[in-house]
């Protein structure tokens, strides 16, 4: 994954809930240097997810609805 994506991503990863933001950005300290292409698409569809949706993914809430992102949502909820 090129810079540019890679900042694309993190902008992207700023959100409106405090505590989605916080996720994200233990997610990026602590695996954002390992993320590869698919796993960059991955996150950007998750990204595109609202708020509220996305939140409820990462703390279980609710089922995910691609079973490919889970490995991703996986790594979101252990960061």
């Amino acid at each position: 994954m090129d810079s540019r994506e890679t900042e694309r991503l993190k902008w992207r990863s700023r959100r409106g809930l405090l505590e989605l933001d916080i996720v994200l950005a233990r997610f990026w300290e602590e695996c954002g240097e390992d993320l590869d292409d698919s796993d960059a698409r991955r996150l950007a569809t998750l990204l595109a997810m609202p708020d509220k949706d996305l939140f409820d993914l990462v703390m279980g809430r609710r089922d995910c609805p691609d079973p490919a992102l889970q490995p991703l949502l996986q790594r979101l909820k252990a960061a």
